[in-house]
This record gives structure tokens, C-alpha cells and sequence, in this order.
């Protein structure tokens, strides 16, 4: 890669702040009340939507490395991806500018899909329907972490932990509940959040997390 494309990657966005954080949220919640709404929209929208690996290699439905992200199965499905994205999304739009925020959130969530995709089609769960933003959320939670590493969250509101220290919390419960939980949550997809969001930091802006972290923790 050359010097001229590496500015390319690392070319900043003028700074601005519109709240796109809630216009996100807003189309979530739209297309999940249209589900309510309308009959048969739930439907059609979770099998174009949402992604499959058959529709992607047979049908071609490409967009739904996209798309899945802004499919949610049930209302507690959209209301905890929502109020994590509210919590952690705005701060953090806030101090990177709207239009990072967007393309971080866009890239992010579709390269969780991308990841996904691979791993349910290299271990055969071709019936899958992977669906929900959890993976972006994820990758907002990791950067929130990395531009607010002093920041203190409140676990169930009485138990406080450092952001970073709770990325990795969460890195360690999504490994565990990978291997030895039956549910049909795609906790791989959560922990591709964190890579994706790791390698956007590298990648576009020249940032490497675990240092932000060490020199966080030494000054302490």
C-alpha cells in the first residue's frame, strides 16, 4: 500500500454532530413496528433481510451483509440492541463526529456479517437466518472503550467496572457461551464486533486499543 492510499484510509471527516445515533434507532424501530403492522411484513422482511447463506450463494442476495443488522426477532431483541446503541452510540458519536459514527457503525455491522457468513458456511448452518445489530452495538461498546477508557459503567447500577475491563468481560463470557451454551444466540457474531471494530481503529485511524488501554491503566 502506498503513502497516497494510506491518506486515503486515514482521511478525516469534517466534524459534525446530528444525532445519527437516534435516525439509526428510528429505523430500527420503524421496521420492527411495520412487523406488528402490516401482515405478512415480518415475514418477507426476515427472508430478504436477514442473512442466509443459501440466499447469499444461491440467490444472490448480497445486501444482506447489510441488511440483517436492521432485523430484530422479538421486542426485547430490538429493545436491549436500542438502548445499548442509545447509551453508548451518542457519546460516542459525539466525540468522533456523525460521519465517522456512521461509516464505523455501517463498516462494522457489515463486516460482522461477512465474518458470519464465512463460519456458518464453512461449518454447514446453512438454515440459518442471522438477524439483529448486536454485532455493531458491540463494535460501539469496544470503541466507547477506547475513547472513554476512564469511564466507569455500572453493572445492574450498584456494581462499577472500567469500560475496557468490561469489553473484556464480555470477550470472555461470548467465548464461553459459544462453546457451552445451546442457546441460538450468534455469540460469535458479538465477538466479530470487537474484531471488526479492532481493525477499523488500525485500519482508518492509526489506533492501536491496547496501547490507549496500558497507557490508561499506568497512569493510574
Amino acid at each position: 500500500m502506498n503513502q497516497r492510499s494510506k491518506l486515503f484510509f486515514r482521511r478525516p471527516f469534517s466534524y459534525s454532530f446530528n444525532r445519527a445515533t437516534l435516525f439509526i434507532i428510528l429505523i430500527n424501530c420503524t421496521l420492527f413496528a411495520l412487523c406488528y403492522l402490516i401482515p405478512g411484513f415480518y415475514e418477507r422482511l426476515h427472508y430478504y433481510a436477514s442473512l442466509n447463506v443459501l440466499l447469499v450463494d444461491q440467490g444472490h442476495f448480497y445486501w444482506q451483509f447489510f441488511t440483517y443488522m436492521f432485523v430484530h426477532q422479538n421486542i426485547s431483541h430490538v429493545f436491549f440492541n436500542m438502548f445499548g446503541l442509545l447509551v453508548f452510540g451518542l457519546a460516542l458519536e459525539r466525540a468522533i463526529g456523525s460521519k465517522e459514527f456512521v461509516l464505523f457503525y455501517l463498516v462494522c455491522g457489515t463486516l460482522d456479517g461477512i465474518f458470519s457468513y464465512l463460519v456458518y458456511k464453512f461449518t454447514g448452518q446453512y438454515r440459518v437466518f442471522l438477524m439483529g445489530a448486536s454485532g455493531a452495538i458491540y463494535a460501539v461498546l469496544f470503541a466507547y472503550a477506547v475513547f472513554f477508557p476512564r469511564s466507569i459503567i455500572y453493572i445492574w447500577g450498584i456494581i462499577p467496572i472500567p469500560a475496557p475491563v468490561l469489553v473484556a468481560i464480555y470477550a470472555v463470557i461470548e467465548v464461553a457461551s459459544q462453546f457451552f451454551s445451546s442457546s441460538n444466540v450468534a455469540h460469535f457474531t458479538h465477538l466479530f464486533g470487537f474484531l471488526s471494530a479492532w481493525l477499523y481503529f488500525v485500519i482508518r485511524m492509526g489506533i492501536h486499543p491496547l496501547k490507549i488501554w496500558k497507557n490508561t491503566f499506568k497512569r493510574q
